[in-house]
């Protein structure tokens, strides 16, 4: 295939901006010829009760199948991913992304969920030069990293909203005293200094107690720490744990009378796996809302339904509803064709011009929004905290709800 202009790439990618359609370049037909680009997804696979790297892998997949069939990337390159699991350990993240940067023809490393796991891997990462995109993680240093030039390209959540929407949540209930309960970890200490900026900005709630989790903490313990957050006034939950946490939690508060049970507003780890199926029936006996940035259901856009089509295609899954850890999807897939985008704008396979046209994309309609644009040299976050809203698990199917 004859290798197209700059012009003529912006020029396809500005039309698809406009429609919301794949950008297809002129000329294309299905990518099947030339070296496959390659993406590298170093994710927590197979890591018990996680359902998260598993759905990044698909929103991924999803976005390549429509950039490959609409003639891939440098003039007809098909994408190609390729999986990586690090369990959780910083260790093992460090020899994946080693692995994949040793590849010339790989353009960029998608993590997983585990902050930690991220901020260990952010020295390796800027001494190899090889973009970041960040489909999860949520801990601020993981883009506030202080490196220049920064290779950290994050569409996600970020702590200090989680910490703002979810505490913002306790105030409209009426409710001024909150304890934090708070996964002993760096996004643990994240999102503690989160809700303590909150906090001090807003002089409408205060903070009564921090009680810290860790990873073997049973419901038995769990309860003495609700039990302590309930001494100090506590009249609300702030949790930052993962869905394995938040279970003993809930079977701890369970246990309680009803009205020993303290209302929980969740930074949303634990949507990446299936809390209410872990609790049972009576988890929805409790007062557990979880922060999101999108949900699939109710959405009637083509886009969205082309995605929700696709991904039940991967999954097996019957409706949107059944969509697992759902903001990994449409993270993965807009950020998916943001990285296209920027191939093609580079020109190369040449990750530090792939880093700087990450930088200088133009406005791009996705699944989740219109991006004007995704990232400029100043900021490295394509969502804002505008994109945050609380959502309820329902208790007819356990889909996760934007709360009215």
């Amino acid at each position: 295939m004859t290798r197209l202009s700059r012009r003529q790439i912006s020029q396809a990618l500005a039309a698809a901006c406009l429609t919301g359609a794949p950008a297809a370049l002129p000329s294309a037909r299905a990518a099947s010829s030339g070296a496959a680009v390659r993406i590298g997804l170093d994710g927590e696979f197979g890591y018990v009760t996680s359902t998260s790297a598993e759905a990044i892998g698909r929103g991924i997949r999803i976005a390549i199948g429509e950039i490959n069939a609409a003639g891939g990337v440098l003039g007809g390159r098909p994408l190609e991913l390729v999986e990586k699991a690090n369990g959780s350990l910083p260790a093992r993240s460090a020899n994946n992304i080693t692995a994949f940067a040793a590849d010339p023809d790989l353009v960029g490393v998608y993590c997983g969920r585990f902050s930690p796991t991220v901020l260990e891997t952010l020295p390796l990462i800027h001494r190899l030069g090889i973009p970041l995109l960040d489909p999860w993680a949520a801990a601020d240093g993981i883009v506030d990293n202080g490196y220049t030039p920064n290779y950290v390209f994050r569409l996600s959540l970020k702590d200090s909203w989680a910490a703002d929407v979810a505490l913002e949540h306790v105030e409209k209930r009426g409710l001024s005293r909150v304890g934090l309960l708070m996964l002993n970890t760096s996004w643990g200490r994240s999102s503690k200094k989160a809700a303590e900026a909150y906090v001090a900005r807003a002089h409408r709630i205060t903070i009564s107690s921090t009680q810290w989790i860790n990873w073997d903490d049973q419901p038995a313990s769990m309860l003495a720490k609700v039990e302590l957050l309930h001494n100090a006034g506590a009249q609300a939950i702030f949790l930052t744990a993962n869905a394995e946490d938040a279970a003993k939690l809930c079977q701890a508060q369970l246990t309680q009378p009803p009205a020993r049970r303290l209302p929980v507003v969740s930074h949303w780890g634990v949507a990446g796996g299936d809390l209410p199926a872990m609790v049972g029936k009576a988890f929805h006996e409790l007062d557990f809302s979880v922060v999101q940035t999108y949900s699939f259901i109710g959405q009637t856009s083509p886009i969205a339904q082309r995605v929700v089509r696709a991904e039940l295609a991967l999954s097996g899954g019957a409706s949107e509803r059944s969509i697992a850890s759902p903001v990994g999807v449409a993270h993965a897939y807009d950020l998916t064709h943001l990285l296209a985008m920027a191939v093609n704008l580079a020109g190369s396979t040449d990750r530090r011009a792939v880093r700087d046209a990450l930088e200088h994309l133009p406005p791009y309609a996705g699944l989740m929004k219109r991006y004007a644009p995704a990232f400029t040299p100043q900021r490295h976050e394509a969502l804002a905290a505008r994109d945050v809203f609380m959502a309820t698990y329902s208790p007819v199917d356990g889909a996760l709800e934007r709360r009215a």
